[in-house]
């Protein structure tokens, strides 16, 4: 198959033009950069993006204040390969890392890596050198935590601050007493005691700290929540509220935990607004992948979390699984208040259009691509496709039900979406614009279309 790149996400600076890819940025000119990747975070979970039972209000503000983008993709449907993806500008393929980071005998019968190779390109290490300050908040597991014990921390990869969870090492957040205990014999570390509910209000405190700290130097920072992933478990008597829209208890849970991760993303904007940094902060807003299906989920109802038209959720290359919301604001840059519906865009092209902007030369090496043309209001076609390949076949989580489990690869072409098996079986073509629900197979009707993707 031919090489992928993709479209994308991107970032403008106020008064360099994003056309010139070798433009000179000053230190006052640099942006601010600030990604908020949330876990496990549907299609249509954010009101904004058509949840049908509850408001999330401060994504809402976010979404009306820059760019909404309603055809970007992450590079696969599951945590640490999506991660690994966003983090490097690469398929994750390159880096052995196609599913979730677990044990490392796990790891092994997958054919994968125990942690990202410190080597691998990173936004954070080119930014850093740039002259920014860097730091990551939230879920990393692209490495260490379970039984391995020697991946190497955060600030290998860039960050200079870091605060992580049971997934990863160096200082950490745990939510429970076996998982503390564990975490204390893979040492590397401050091990943080805290209870499920509290850990997106300390990591949304720690971003805020550090913006706080660095309001006079260009910033790149991250903030990573473990919600809205499952186990949902909220504050006691907040999920209360939503007895009116739910019978569902499971269901509750999840509303309620959405809507503190909402208030929490408020609280990040306030502050950037708060020390007037609005102008000079690029904001991005997304998810790793689609909402949860468990199979044990259905037992009580569909299981929490909104796909909008979409078919599948996590575990899936149908579209629910990797097609996400996507926001961006940069105040008076990004035109406030449109949507793009047309323009593909990955979560591979971050760091590129980054770099880009902060001056920082782009290796060749790099799957993703600078679409700054796409966040500046100026819809466009992709013309490379994009590429999924989601593990290996019986060696991977599949969703819970038959019609959400997909094939292993997966590559769009504009309207065209193909999936295939790598022994040819289960051969499917998707008119996209047509059938945004993948609905009906027309890989016998145009197998000419499918033979030259």
């Amino acid at each position: 198959m031919k090489k992928y790149a993709l479209v994308i996400l991107s970032v403008v600076a106020v008064s360099v033009c994003l056309e010139s890819s070798s433009a000179e940025v000053s230190n006052n000119e640099k942006p601010n950069i600030l990604v908020v990747f949330i876990d496990d975070m549907g299609f249509a979970d954010p009101s904004c993006f058509g949840n049908p039972l509850m408001k999330t209000p401060h994504i809402d503000k976010l979404a009306a204040e820059g760019i909404k983008l309603t055809n970007f993709y992450v590079n696969s449907p599951i945590c640490s390969a999506s991660r690994v993806a966003l983090t490097t500008g690469q398929y994750q393929g390159r880096w052995r890392i196609h599913s979730y980071l677990n044990s490392r005998a796990g790891n092994a019968n997958r054919g994968m890596a125990n942690y990202l190779d410190p080597s691998a390109p990173t936004t954070a290490k080119k930014l850093k050198a740039a002259g920014y300050a860097t730091a990551h908040f939230g879920k990393w597991h692209m490495g260490g935590g379970r039984d391995v014990d020697d991946a190497p921390l955060p600030q290998a990869y860039g960050f200079e601050e870091s605060l992580v969870s049971f997934e990863g090492l160096g200082d950490r957040l745990i939510s429970n007493p076996g998982g503390i205990e564990r975490a204390k014999a893979l040492g590397h570390g401050e091990i943080i005691p805290c209870e499920r509910w509290e850990r997106m209000q300390i990591q949304t405190d720690r971003t805020i700290d550090f913006i706080r700290r660095h309001r006079d130097v260009p910033f790149y920072v991250r903030l990573f929540p473990n919600d809205v992933h499952d186990a949902h478990v909220p504050l006691p008597g907040s999920a209360d509220k939503f007895k009116s829209v739910s019978a569902d208890p499971y269901v509750r849970n999840f509303f309620a935990v959405l809507e503190e991760m909402d208030k929490q993303i408020g609280r990040v904007i306030a502050t950037i607004d708060e020390l007037n940094l609005g102008k000079k902060t690029l904001v991005l807003f997304t998810s790793d992948n689609g909402p949860t299906d468990w199979p044990r989920k259905y037992k009580t109802g569909p299981p929490a979390g909104f796909t909008g038209p979409y078919r599948g959720r996590k575990w899936s290359l149908f579209e629910g699984g990797i097609r996400m919301p996507f926001i961006a604001r940069w105040t008076g840059t990004i035109p406030a208040g449109i949507e793009d519906t047309t323009s593909i865009v990955s979560a591979i092209d971050l760091s590129p259009t980054i770099c880009r902007l902060a001056g920082v030369p782009v290796e060749a090496e790099l799957d993703g691509v600078d679409r700054g043309d796409v966040l500046l209001g100026k819809a466009s076609r992709r013309d490379k496709p994009v590429f999924w390949q989601y593990g290996h076949p019986h060696a991977i989580l599949k969703g819970g039900k038959p019609e959400h489990q997909s094939p292993t690869f997966a590559l769009r072409d504009g309207r065209w979406k193909f999936m295939i098996n790598p022994d040819g079986s289960e051969s499917q073509l998707f008119d996209l614009d047509a059938d945004e629900g993948e609905t009906t197979n027309l890989f016998s009707r145009y197998p000419e279309r499918a033979a030259v993707m």
